[in-house]
C-alpha cells in the first residue's frame, strides 16, 4: 500500500462526530490538506498527522502515510509520535507554575536551586550568575548544541549530576544574546525535579498532562502499544533505517515527550485560552496571565523571514524567544508563538495566533523533517479563506461615550456640541478655532455622514472608526488621557482618497 493511499481526510471534532461544514471551509480544509500531503511527498515521509484547532476545539485532524514500515498501520489522529523541543513549552509552563505556587523564583540564581552549579567558571569576570529566567530565554550564554542535546535524552541523572559538578563552556557570558540551548532546559528539568521533590516527569504529568486530560501523552515512549506508536526512521544511503528508541532520561525536559494529534490538540486549546485578557473564573491547572508570559521573551529580537512558501513575499517578522515558544509579529497573522521539534525519527511544528484563537501543528515520523512550512502555509490559507478571524474588542463604556462626543461634534462642526470630554491637552493642540474651520471644510468635503458606523476598539482606551459620507468617506481614531474619567486626548479625521 502506497503512502498517498493512506491519505485520511478525517475533519473530526476531537471526541465528537463533525458536523457537516459550510462550503468554503470543505474547501480552505482541501487546501490545507493538500498542502501538507505535498510537503510529505516532496520530504519522502513515513507518515505524518496536522491538526487545526478553533475556538477551543480541534475543528479538522488529517493524516498521511504509516506508523510503521513493517506492519504499514496507517497514522491516525491517535498515532503517537514523539514531539521533540515541542516538549520545552511543558516544561516552561510548570516552572512558571512553581514559581506562581511560591516555590521558585525567576529572577533567583539558578544555583539556588541547582547545588551542582555553585562552582561554575564563568568565561568573565564580570559575567552575571545564570538566573533562572535565562535558562528559560536561552541566554545563559550556553553555546547552540542540536543535534548534541538530542541524544542525550536518556542520559541517567547521575551522569546528569556528574556533567554539572564539572561545569561546561560558555560561548558568551550570560545575558548577552539568545542562543538555543537544550542543555539549558534539561536544567531547567532539574530545577523542577529539586524543587517539587518529584522527578520532572512526575510533575509535568501531574501539572499539565493529568489535568488536561492527556491520557495518551508522555515521557516513557516504550510504555505505549506498540500498536499507536509511529516509529521513528531516518533516510539514509537511498534506504529506509529505524531509528533507535531514545529512552527517558535527564535531558528528557527539553524533548522527551510522546503524544497524540488528539491529545494534543487539548494542550494547543488551553493555551489559546488564556487569551484574551478578561474577567471570569479560571478553570485550568495555571492562571491564564501565566500562561501569557509565555509570550514574554528576551531582550534580543530580531528579524526573519516567515515559514514555509509564503515567507518570500511577506513581510519579514520581528521576532524574539520567549518561554518555550519563539514569538513574533506578522504584518497578515498578527501575534505568533510557534515551535518546531526535530529529533532522530521524528520533525514536528506548532503554530499559535492568539489574537485569532487557533492553531496549526503537525507530527512527522522521519528525522529532523520540521513541518514548519505547511504548518504556515496552512494557517495563511485558511486566514484569507476567512475561517480565522481576529478577535474583536469589546469596546468600554468609556470609549463608546466618546466616540458619541466625536459624532456630535463632527455634526455639529463645533467642539462645544461634545461638552466636557476633552483632555486639558487637547486645546493647547490645536484650538477651538482651528478646529471649527478643520471641520467646515471635511464637512464641505464629505457632506452629511452617519456617525453610527462601528467603532473598532484597539485598547479599551482607543479605537478606529470608519464612516459613509455623502461625498465619500471619512476615517478617524481616537484616544483617550489616562485619567479618571477618562477624556480625550486626541482625534484624528480626514477623508479617505480616492
Amino acid at each position: 500500500m502506497s503512502a498517498l493511499a493512506t491519505l485520511l481526510g478525517c475533519g473530526l471534532l476531537a471526541g465528537s462526530p463533525a458536523a457537516a461544514p459550510a462550503e468554503p471551509a470543505d474547501a480552505a480544509y482541501a487546501t490545507v490538506d493538500r498542502i501538507f500531503t505535498e510537503y510529505a511527498l516532496d520530504a519522502h515521509l513515513p507518515g505524518m498527522v496536522w491538526g487545526v484547532v478553533r475556538d477551543g476545539r480541534l475543528v479538522h485532524v488529517a493524516s498521511y502515510g504509516v506508523q510503521d514500515l513493517e506492519s504499514r498501520r496507517p497514522v491516525t489522529p491517535d498515532s503517537l509520535f514523539r514531539i521533540a523541543s515541542m516538549t520545552k513549552a511543558f516544561t516552561a509552563l510548570t516552572v512558571l507554575r512553581l514559581r506562581d505556587d511560591g516555590r521558585l523564583r525567576l529572577d533567583a540564581a539558578a544555583e539556588d536551586y541547582v547545588p551542582e552549579m555553585r562552582g561554575w567558571k564563568y568565561p568573565t569576570g564580570d559575567s552575571p550568575r545564570i538566573r533562572v529566567r535565562d535558562l528559560l530565554n536561552h541566554d545563559a550564554g550556553f553555546v547552540t548544541d542540536d543535534p548534541w542535546g538530542d541524544r542525550q535524552t536518556p542520559l541517567p541523572e547521575p551522569e546528569f549530576t556528574r556533567l554539572l559538578q564539572a561545569g561546561v563552556p560558555f560561548t558568551r557570558a550570560p545575558g548577552m544574546a539568545f542562543e538555543y540551548s537544550n542543555l539549558g532546559y534539561a536544567t531547567l528539568g532539574r530545577i523542577i525535579t529539586n524543587v517539587s521533590h518529584h522527578p520532572f516527569e512526575e510533575t509535568i504529568a501531574q501539572t499539565l498532562l493529568q489535568p488536561l486530560a492527556m491520557r495518551d501523552s508522555g515521557f516513557v515512549a516504550d510504555a505505549a502499544p506498540k500498536g499507536r506508536r509511529a516509529l521513528g526512521y531516518r533516510w539514509e544511503d537511498d534506504a529506509w533505517r529505524p531509528e533507535p528508541t531514545l529512552g527517558p532520561g535527564a535531558f528528557g525536559a527539553m524533548g522527551g515527550l510522546q503524544t497524540s494529534a488528539n491529545d494534543y490538540a487539548k494542550w494547543v486549546a488551553f493555551l489559546l485560552s488564556a487569551w484574551p485578557a478578561r474577567d471570569g473564573a479560571e478553570t485550568g491547572p495555571v492562571r491564564r496571565a501565566t500562561i501569557r508570559e509565555l509570550a514574554q521573551g528576551s531582550n534580543f529580537p530580531r528579524l526573519r523571514t516567515r515559514p514555509g512558501r509564503s515567507g518570500a513575499d511577506a513581510c519579514r517578522q520581528a521576532a524574539a524567544y520567549g518561554m518555550g515558544f519563539s514569538v513574533a509579529t506578522d504584518c497578515e497573522l498578527g501575534l505568533t508563538l510557534s515551535h518546531g521539534g526535530g529529533y532522530p525519527g521524528y520533525g514536528s511544528h506548532v503554530l499559535l495566533l492568539p489574537d485569532r484563537g487557533a492553531g496549526v501543528f503537525a507530527f512527522a515520523n522521519r528525522t529532523y523533517a520540521g513541518p514548519s512550512g505547511p504548518v504556515w502555509d496552512a494557517a495563511l490559507a485558511l486566514a484569507r479563506a476567512g475561517l480565522l478571524p481576529e478577535r474583536a474588542l469589546a469596546v468600554s463604556d468609556a470609549l463608546a461615550a466618546a466616540y458619541r462626543a466625536v459624532g456630535s461634534v463632527y455634526a455639529a462642526g463645533t467642539l462645544d456640541a461634545a461638552g466636557d470630554v476633552f483632555a486639558m491637552n487637547f486645546e493647547l493642540d490645536r484650538s477651538r478655532e482651528g478646529w471649527a474651520a478643520d471641520l467646515a471644510r471635511l464637512r464641505a468635503q464629505a457632506g452629511v455622514c452617519d456617525t453610527a458606523g462601528a467603532l473598532h476598539a484597539s485598547g479599551e482606551l482607543s479605537g478606529e472608526f470608519e464612516w459613509r459620507c455623502e461625498h465619500g468617506r471619512v476615517r478617524g481614531s481616537l484616544l483617550l488621557a489616562p485619567t479618571l474619567p477618562p477624556r480625550i486626548q486626541r482625534l484624528d479625521l480626514g477623508r479617505v482618497a480616492p
